[in-house]
């Protein structure tokens, strides 16, 4: 099975399996987001359980 690439472009697999990802909103727009928001948006996020069987499917793994 091929690779999805926007996935793959997204997302980091960790050591226990895990997906990781940059929380989106940080490229333009940013005078109106508060700084809290900002902040926010910095930090990386882990994929809810449910969905990373689904992708780790789509990353064929």
């Amino acid at each position: 099975m091929k690779v999805n690439k926007s996935v793959k472009a997204r997302f980091k697999v960790t050591r226990t399996g895990k997906l990781i990802y940059s929380k989106p909103g940080r490229r333009h727009l940013l005078e109106k987001k508060t700084s809290k928001r900002k902040r926010k948006m910095r930090t990386k996020a882990a994929l809810a359980k449910k969905i990373t069987k689904n992708y780790l499917r789509i990353l064929a793994m």
